[in-house]
């Protein structure tokens, strides 16, 4: 675990833009499992590719006309337990920090990994975002 006072700006990063945090399997559970509509699941973390790429990439794409119904984030490394059942809604594909992806009425329907994420620019992984909010959301 981090200590909060040094991951707090992390999480802000995200909650500033309006995505919810949840930091327990109660809220993840009662946020994701069977909702209507699309959700965005950022799995948030300390690392220098959610710093640089990831949570710059969300920012972007939150810009864009069309965008998921629900917007959400876990904390990898710190709320472990609501990461790990976050992660559970991500069938077929393994834990990974920093994580990205997109539920609609509760099915996994888009993913974006660490290997995705790590080493392309914000503006790339923004654009892959945009795409699947063109394609799974509604205008």
């Amino acid at each position: 675990m981090y200590d909060e006072r040094f991951i707090t700006p992390m999480r802000q990063e995200l909650t500033r833009l309006g995505v919810e945090e949840l930091r327990t399997v109660v809220e993840v559970d009662s946020r994701l499992k069977d909702t209507k509509g699309t959700t965005l699941v950022v799995v948030n973390s300390v690392c220098g590719c959610a710093a640089r790429n990831a949570r710059p990439a969300v920012a972007s794409a939150l810009q864009h006309a069309v965008k998921p119904d629900h917007l959400t984030t876990v904390f990898a490394g710190q709320d472990v337990e609501a990461a790990a059942r976050a992660r559970s809604y991500f069938t077929g594909y393994a834990p990974s920090s920093p994580q990205i992806g997109l539920l609609k009425d509760g099915k996994l329907v888009f993913m974006l990994e660490r290997f995705q994420i790590e080493g392309r620019s914000a503006d790339d992984i923004a654009e892959a975002l945009v795409g699947a909010f063109d394609q799974f959301c509604t205008a």
